[in-house]
């Protein structure tokens, strides 16, 4: 086989591939009604709400992308219920799941 067909079978290959990804490494969650990402959700909430004695109450989720690392990182950006405000708030999650560790590692208000 020629060198540049196998450039051209990789390049069918790996497009597709780097459609899904931006040049920092977070791909897209295309499903964010999975169960595993509603838990991701709700243990960034309530984690938070431990740390920093608050209340709030997960809406929905509004976006959300995941990073590779050693374990996956869960970028999510949350609608919540503060008493009676609405707020979005970003929240990342650091799973490995074959440990079962979890971490939240940043809950930050969204404008």
């Amino acid at each position: 086989m020629r060198p540049h067909c196998l450039l051209v079978i990789l390049a069918v290959l790996l497009v597709p591939l780097a459609a899904n990804r931006t040049l920092n490494g977070w791909t897209t969650i295309k499903n964010l009604n999975a169960a595993h990402v509603k838990e991701i959700a709700d243990y960034a909430v309530s984690e938070h709400n431990k740390q920093s004695k608050a209340s709030l109450k997960l809406t929905r989720i509004v976006s959300g992308e995941t990073q590779v690392v050693a374990g996956t990182n869960y970028r999510l950006i949350l609608a919540v219920k503060n008493k009676e405000a609405a707020e979005r708030y970003q929240a990342v999650v650091w799973e490995k799941a074959w440990e079962h560790y979890r971490n939240l590692t940043s809950f930050s208000l969204v404008n």
